[in-house]
């Protein structure tokens, strides 16, 4: 078979070959509706991930009760809320929780209690299989993984136009070859992939999307010109080894020339064009700012955008992690002084950005992480007791929902006295998932495998109508 031209190729996929071989799903285009018994009032859903296993017990769930060797240093905050409290470092997001809900019974056990099998476990809804237990960090995505709960809203949506119908920014966790498996439209199909866009630490109003970078010496126009490379590619069909896969190319194709040839894409990730007194209200931080063009993305009607919390290798010795909310040692001054003040200002920010604009109510909030952290202080990793760590917690964890139809000023379930497990109204990350899609109007969960047999996406569970 002639190879592809490599430009070609980065320009049309942005995750490579791994879903080709399955079938596309049945598209249903719902509309979200006002009725909290056919759905909520989302058309677009912003879901920022904690990537490192953010700290349940010390921002949502805290246990002023219980002994110190687990409530640690932190106490509990009244909010505008009333019932609801939250860490007090958290207190610009305290002047918005009439609008949040907390989700503190979920109960997302990993069988590795790690990192990938609890970002597998909240991204898709599907508990991690055994082959996390025998790969472990070398468990890759594979092609027949169930899909991101971003791929199957887009999948559900009819195709933007101008922008992809899902959105990940500012990076790709984990560094290869240890991607973390779960943010990938897997059997859906690659075209349901997110457009992943990157930012930058150092500069962070800078965004780019690797896949939508022209090479020098082409400008939109010739781009255009260049359409008769679709021509030579559909003649060469008959070399591939399965039909489906030149559908999908060619769909592949023409999203990445629509993208290009937008003016809208590129003013879509314009974040210095915002005023200067709104980027400082968010944060001039790279995930701050991913925020902001998260909003602006839903601004352009964008169905899903994701923000994975961007790590800062400045923090690795201080928190014994990998610069984010990773937090082996040192915990509690890693939060305090670093963690928390980020997250408070970016995401409070985002809440009453919203909310002043009226998208809140069209637009669904989601705060998760890959896990919680262990409630007893003290990880052998990081010098026991003595080097202030929390260890992984995938058993119990708080997740965070706001707009899109959700009742703010709630709390819904509970953990025991300790943090350590749910223990009233427990739920699993695949019936917050279900919530999700629910919030969007998103009821068929049913798809076709490549042999046309029909199958669902996420059986066994249920939305948590008691939010709406």
């Amino acid at each position: 078979m002639q190879p592809f031209p490599r430009r070609s190729f980065l320009v049309a996929s942005t995750t490579g070959l791994a879903g080709m071989a399955f079938g596309r799903p049945t598209v249903t285009a719902t509309a979200a509706g006002n009725d909290p018994a056919t759905g909520g009032t989302a058309k677009s859903t912003i879901l920022f991930f904690l990537c490192g296993g953010a700290s349940h017990i010390d921002m949502w769930d805290l246990k002023p009760d219980a002994p110190q060797e687990y409530r640690g240093p932190f106490n509990p905050i009244s909010t505008t809320a009333p019932g609801v409290t939250l860490c007090e470092h958290l207190p610009l997001l305290a002047g918005q929780a009439q609008h949040v809900a907390l989700l503190n019974s979920v109960a997302g056990t990993a069988n590795t209690n790690d990192h990938h099998g609890g970002y597998y476990h909240n991204l898709t809804g599907h508990a991690p299989d055994p082959s996390f237990v025998t790969l472990g960090n070398n468990r890759t995505p594979f092609p027949d993984d169930w899909p991101f709960m971003g791929s199957v809203v887009a999948s559900r949506r009819p195709p933007h136009g101008e922008l992809p119908n899902a959105v990940t920014l500012p990076h790709k966790p984990s560094r290869a070859p240890y991607t973390r498996p779960g943010q990938f439209a897997a059997r859906l199909g690659v075209e349901f992939d997110p457009l992943y866009v990157n930012g930058n630490v150092e500069k962070p109003l800078d965004f780019h999307a690797p896949a939508l970078v022209l090479e020098e010496g082409i400008d939109v126009a010739r781009l255009l010109d260049r359409r008769q490379l679709l021509a030579s590619i559909d003649a060469a069909r008959n070399e591939f080894d399965h039909e489906a896969k030149v559908r999908t190319w060619t769909r592949q194709q023409e999203r990445a020339v629509s993208l290009l040839s937008s003016s809208r894409t590129t003013a879509a990730f314009d974040v210095a064009s915002e005023p200067a007194e709104l980027r400082a209200r968010y944060g001039e931080t790279v995930n701050g700012m991913s925020l902001l063009l998260a909003r602006r993305l839903v601004e352009a009607g964008v169905p899903f955008v994701t923000v994975f919390w961007m790590e800062n290798q400045k923090l690795n010795s201080k928190c014994k992690s990998a610069g984010g909310w990773d937090t082996h040692g040192n915990n509690f001054n890693c939060l305090k002084d670093y963690l928390l003040p980020e997250f408070d200002r970016g995401f409070s920010a985002l809440i009453e950005d919203l909310s002043q604009r009226g998208l809140l109510d069209e637009t669904l909030l989601m705060v998760t992480s890959e896990m919680g952290r262990k409630p007893k202080i003290g990880d052998p990793r990081s010098g026991g007791v003595s080097g202030a760590g929390r260890d992984h917690w995938t058993h119990c964890l708080t997740d965070v929902l706001a707009g899109g139809g959700i009742r703010g000023g709630q709390t819904y379930g509970a953990s025991d006295r300790y943090a350590e497990w749910p223990d009233a109204n427990v739920v699993t990350p695949g019936d917050v998932s279900r919530t999700v899609y629910h919030a969007m109007g998103i009821h068929d969960l049913t798809a076709l495998d490549a042999d046309g047999r029909r199958y669902n996406l996420l059986e066994d569970t249920e939305p948590i109508m008691a939010l709406f």
